[in-house]
C-alpha cells in the first residue's frame, strides 16, 4: 500500500499527540517503508490504524516495535569487536569502575556479547552495563535472557571470530544450550548483570546523571535524517568520558563537524582530549 508523504506527516503528527512517540526525523525513505509494509500486512487505512493505536495501547506499542526495526545478533560484525579488544584492554583496566551503555539494544544479544568478553577479559567485576530501547517488548525478551537456538545456531560462527582469541574460551560456561527444547538461556550470573530500562534516543537525553566509558549504538541511527544524526551524535559526544568510545554500526558514520572530536577506527570512534581537538 502506498504512503504519500503528507500521510507520513500525518502519521508524525497525530502520533505525537496522543503518545509519547516522536518520529520527527526518522529517514522519510525508510520510515515510509515501514509504514507501507504495516499497513499491508494488517490490511488498513491510514485512518484505521491511527484509531486502532489510539485506543489499543497494545497496538500502539506493536505499530512502534514494526518501524523501529529491531534487529541484533551475537557478536555482531565480529572484527569490530576484534578491534575494540585491545581498546577496552588500554583504557578500562586502569578504571576502578567501567560503565558501558547499548542504546537502541533490542533483545539484547549484543549486552550478553559484552558481558561475554568483559568476563573473559577479567573486567566483569567493575564493569556497570545499561541496556535501552523505545520498545517494551525486546527489553522484556532481554530481561529474560532465553532466546530460540534457532537464532542464535547461524550466529555461533560470531562467536568463533570474536573469542578464538581465548583459548581456554567456552560458550557454556555463558550460555546454558538445550537442544530438545531448542533454546540458549543466559546464565544466571550474567544475566543479572545488566540494567534493562524504556529510553526514547530522541528525546530523553541522559537519564542516567552520569558519563559512559562507552556507547554502543547499532545500527540505529541510519534510520535518522542528517540532522537528527548530527544531534544525537552530539549528544553522545558529551555523554561519553574524555576518553570513552563510541561504537556505530558498519554502514552508519558521522558526517557533521563532531567528526573532527573524534578518532575513528572503523565504525569505532575515540573521542578525543580537548588538546587534540586545539591541535586539529
Amino acid at each position: 500500500m502506498e504512503v504519500a508523504p503528507q500521510d507520513v506527516k500525518r502519521f508524525i503528527d497525530e502520533t505525537r499527540q496522543f503518545s509519547e512517540y516522536d518520529f520527527e526525523g526518522y529517514s522519510l525513505k525508510s520510515f515510509t517503508r515501514r509504514l507501507e509494509k504495516i499497513l499491508t500486512d494488517n490490511s488498513m487505512a491510514m485512518d484505521s490504524l491511527l484509531k486502532k493505536m489510539q485506543k489499543n495501547s497494545k497496538f500502539l506499542e506493536y505499530v512502534v516495535k514494526e518501524i523501529t526495526v529491531n534487529t541484533t545478533e551475537p557478536f555482531r560484525t565480529p572484527s569490530i569487536w576484534n578491534k575494540l579488544v585491545p581498546i577496552m584492554k588500554e583504557k578500562f583496566e586502569k578504571l576502578d569502575t567501567i560503565n558501558i551503555w547499548h542504546a537502541g539494544c533490542s533483545t539484547g544479544q549484543e549486552v550478553y556479547s559484552m558481558l561475554i568478553l568483559l568476563y573473559e577479559l577479567g573486567l566483569f567485576h567493575k564493569v556497570k552495563v545499561y541496556g535501552t530501547d523505545l520498545n517494551e517488548d525486546v527489553l522484556e525478551t532481554a530481561r529474560a535472557a532465553k532466546y530460540r537456538m534457532h537464532d542464535f545456531e547461524e550466529y555461533w560462527e560470531n562467536f568463533d571470530k570474536v573469542m578464538s582469541q581465548f583459548p581456554d574460551f567456552d560458550k557454556h560456561k555463558y550460555l546454558d544450550v538445550n537442544s530438545r527444547r531448542g533454546v540458549v538461556k543466559v546464565k544466571s550470573y550474567i544475566a543479572e548483570k545488566p540494567i534493562f530500562a524504556k529510553h526514547n534516543l530522541i528525546k530523553d537525553g541522559n537519564i542516567f546523571g552520569f558519563k559512559f566509558d562507552l556507547i554502543m549504538c547499532r545500527n540505529v541511527l541510519i534510520y535518522f535524517d542528517h540532522e537528527l544524526q548530527d544531534k544525537i551524535f552530539k549528544f553522545f559526544y558529551e555523554t561519553i568520558t574524555p576518553d570513552g568510545v563510541l561504537v556505530i554500526g558498519k554502514h552508519e558514520s558521522i558526517l557533521s563537524p563532531i567528526q573532527r572530536k573524534f578518532n575513528r577506527i572503523d565504525s569505532i570512534y575515540l573521542k578525543k582530549t580537548e588538546e587534540d581537538v586545539w591541535n586539529f
